[in-house]
């Protein structure tokens, strides 16, 4: 409680700030505070700051507050149900995440936009973006967005009827937010969400006692927080329950709640608090009052640009049980004919079902029992259909979790085979003569007394070593440490094998910021040396080129190029060299696999391109070409100042 005082001091504070600040450039700090925060409590005044911060930005090219003004308003259209305007904002904000920040924004930007591709029902992407975050948090892990992310998974299972994993998934997240030293108003957003999600499940597993507790729970933080942006829908939640447990004075005070709420835009959510206290009326016979309610809500649903023919059957199933219980026999069966036609418009057999078994009821009390008869056998034809619509549906629904699974195995798979492959490459990586030569050298600078570049060598020796084995425990590294190794196994090349008879250039274009894109790691070693040991190694003038350039936003082109004595002078020695023929085909052709599962995880091709490269007077062989698609990974933003 100490916390949420100090917060909401905190507010006071900036909006007193804001009142007397004329500056733009202050203003625009001030209104990003506030409109992050009251995107979760009061979208009337977040839309107000946003709109003026975006009116500031268009004198400032402020890239980190357009950052923070997309993922606000992204979050906001969210909470008014406005789906795809919401999913426009995060699309923009994404275009300048991909060029600044940090990797927790990224992370958490993939985590709330999976929120509205799950309303949107775009579930696979949803699990994409989901995968996205997952593979930053595995890098930096991230208490706090990690238990998002895991809230977020459970939604996913919960929408594929996996209850039982939702739960896990869902009672984990909740773990993990509670361990947290001090709560932020999204942290307790999240709370809320997954205790919705709870009381979802079981309610639909007909344990209305601890749904009520996990929507009760979820009313208590929106109504401490503030958050009353979807309030009408917690309150309708709590009343419904309550009308389960035919605690009917409960459910009315829920009721009348969830009409009064304004911050909640939520048409359908009004409409059901409406029709629901009415029903709570009707059971304590206020007949008048429970009609006018019914209308209320009837003219709220079509009010609404697609016909909602499902909420207007029960609108008129109830009403025709009231004009039943008033003994109006003609007007409770014309609203009852009224109800099954809005029912059969919807297809909805569930709801046809179960107009046609209170038809019986009604005909039964009438002592019309032809008719009662009638529909009840129509009530059990209908109800047959709808428990196939409902076998059909889990069938889908269980083809659906198993692609998810099967999705979800064949990555891990994959993860793992590329793992295997990773030490496979390892084991082949350094040929035993570089590192028998390379010893070789320095014990000869030993016996030579040459100390100074025994020592210097040695320490070279001992780091490349060093690095080999650190890099075979991570799928991914940096490409500066992975240029940082190239470049010290070249040099232990040129100076302790060759004695300075080949040279090296490693180039990186300026547009690739190599401390943040990561590669696989030691991916481009083993095509280095094959161009040392089969084209350079009887020259005298070696040269190897190495440079990397960007292909396109997930891929980097690296291209490896030497001027030795060319592929076909090089098969002629192979064939008196059988080692030289294994190993390289071990090498490269380990190297290859990785790539092609790397890239299978992508549904992209391998691209390895080697090219003879001639001189241009005497068509002679003048060396070799490589070219590799090389897939890259965002591991690390550079930290903005705002």
């Amino acid at each position: 409680m100490a916390s949420l005082v100090a917060k909401i001091s905190n507010l006071r504070r900036l909006e007193t700030q804001l009142d007397k600040q004329k500056d733009p450039y202050q203003r625009l700090i001030l209104l990003d505070q506030l409109a992050s925060h009251y995107a979760f409590t009061s979208y009337r005044k977040a839309q107000k700051h946003l709109a003026e911060q975006v009116s500031i930005l268009k004198n400032f090219e402020e890239r980190d507050f357009k950052l923070s003004y997309h993922l606000n308003t992204a979050i906001i259209e969210n909470q008014l149900y406005n789906y795809l305007l919401a999913e426009i904002h995060f699309k923009q904000a994404f275009e300048i995440l991909d060029e600044r920040g940090d990797v927790k924004q990224q992370a958490e930007a993939y985590i709330d936009y999976a929120g509205t591709c799950i309303n949107l029902n775009k579930m696979d992407q949803a699990t994409n973006y989901l995968d996205r975050a997952a593979k930053l948090l595995e890098v930096f892990p991230d208490t706090q967005l990690e238990a998002r992310l895991i809230s977020r998974e459970g939604y996913l299972n919960l929408h594929y009827s996996n209850y039982p994993k939702a739960i896990e998934l869902l009672l984990e997240a909740d773990k993990r937010i509670n361990a947290l030293s001090d709560l932020s108003l999204k942290d307790y957003y999240f709370r809320t969400l997954i205790y919705s999600g709870l009381g979802r499940i079981y309610e639909r597993n007909d344990e209305i006692p601890k749904s009520v507790r996990a929507y009760e729970n979820v009313v208590k933080w929106c109504e401490t927080m503030g958050m009353r942006t979807r309030l009408s829908w917690h309150y309708l939640n709590v009343g419904n329950g309550y009308m389960a447990l035919q605690n009917t004075e409960k459910a009315e005070e829920f009721f009348r709640k969830a009409i009064k709420i304004k911050d909640d835009i939520s048409q359908n959510a009004r409409a059901g608090a409406y029709a629901n206290l009415g029903y709570c009326f009707f059971k304590t016979q206020k007949y008048d009052e429970a009609l006018q309610l019914y209308n209320r809500a009837r003219r709220i649903y079509m009010q609404k640009s697609r016909q909602d023919y499902t909420n207007f059957s029960i609108i008129e199933s109830m009403k025709a049980q009231l004009f039943a219980v008033r003994n109006k026999k003609k007007r409770a069966e014309k609203h009852f004919v009224k109800s099954l036609e809005y029912a059969n418009k919807e297809n909805d057999y569930k709801q046809l079902s179960k107009v046609c078994k209170d038809i019986a009821a009604f005909y039964a009390d009438q002592a019309d029992f032809e008719a009662a008869y009638k529909y009840l056998l129509l009530h059990d034809q209908i109800r047959e259909r709808h428990v196939e619509e409902i076998n059909t549906r889990r069938v889908t629904e269980l083809e659906i979790k198993y692609e998810a699974e099967k999705k979800k195995q064949e990555a891990e798979l994959l993860r793992h085979q590329s793992t295997g492959l990773q030490l496979k490459a390892l084991r082949s990586q350094m040929n035993p003569h570089f590192m028998y030569n390379a010893l070789n050298a320095i014990q000869s600078f030993i016996t030579s007394n040459e100390v100074t570049d025994a020592a210097k060598y040695l320490a070279k020796f001992a780091k490349l070593m060093r690095q080999s084995l650190d890099y075979s425990d991570m799928e991914i590294i940096s490409l500066e440490k992975e240029i940082e190794f190239l470049e010290n196994y070249l040099l232990i090349n040129q100076k302790l094998r060759f004695e300075d008879n080949i040279r090296f250039k490693i180039k990186v274009d300026d547009e690739i910021e190599e401390d943040i894109m990561g590669i696989p790691t030691m991916i481009i070693q083993p095509y280095i040396e094959n161009a040392i040991e089969h084209g350079l190694r009887s020259k005298k003038d070696g040269l190897v080129k190495v440079e990397f350039k960007l292909y396109d936003d997930n891929t980097i082109l690296c291209v490896i190029e030497d001027n030795g004595i060319g592929r076909d002078k090089v098969r002629e020695l192979q064939e008196l060299d059988q080692y030289s023929l294994v190993h390289e085909s071990k090498g490269t052709r380990i190297t290859k696999e990785r790539l092609e599962i790397l890239n299978k995880s992508r549904k992209k091709g391998v691209f390895i391109k080697t090219i003879d490269l001639k001189d241009k007077k005497t068509n002679k062989a003048a060396g070799t070409r490589v070219e590799i698609q090389v897939p890259i990974e965002i591991i690390q933003k550079k930290g903005v100042d705002v």
